[in-house]
């Protein structure tokens, strides 16, 4: 089940962005994986977030701005399962989302994106917080 999040869902959202972090971004530093998980809950007053529950439990989330995808993270026990599809579908279905930014060093994510529609439209060095993780800007093929 698809559900807006609530910010009581914070915490278990930040358990999610871990594992799913750790298991998916072995590019980032120590140093850079600390700073973005202190400042998350901050990135989450940014967008409106959208949580997939199963079994009562929140196992996956989306942030959306606009029609921008800023964040799609799957916990990493259940990753493969088709979840993080439905919820790219659901922005794109339901919310208009058309846009989605990825680490380019994510090469799983960006196979995920594009395998789903999306193509590059652009790159740039830096990512939102200036730092050295180059970002692809992805946009839905028409």
């Amino acid at each position: 089940m698809i559900r807006q999040i609530e910010t009581a869902d914070y915490p278990g959202l930040l358990a999610i962005w871990e594992s799913a972090v750790l298991a998916t971004h072995d590019f980032l530093k120590a140093e850079d994986f600390a700073y973005y998980k202190e400042n998350l809950p901050t990135y989450f007053s940014f967008v409106s977030l959208w949580g997939y529950e199963e079994n009562g439990i929140l196992v996956g989330f989306l942030g959306l701005a606009d029609n921008t995808i800023e964040m799609l993270f799957i916990a990493a026990t259940i990753r493969g399962k088709g979840i993080g599809k439905k919820l790219l579908e659901y922005a794109i279905e339901q919310k208009g989302a058309n846009q989605v930014d990825v680490n380019e060093q994510n090469e799983q994510a960006v196979g995920f994106y594009e395998h789903l529609g999306f193509k590059i439209e652009s790159r740039t060095e830096l990512d939102g917080q200036g730092k050295a993780y180059p970002i692809l800007k992805m946009v839905l093929a028409q």
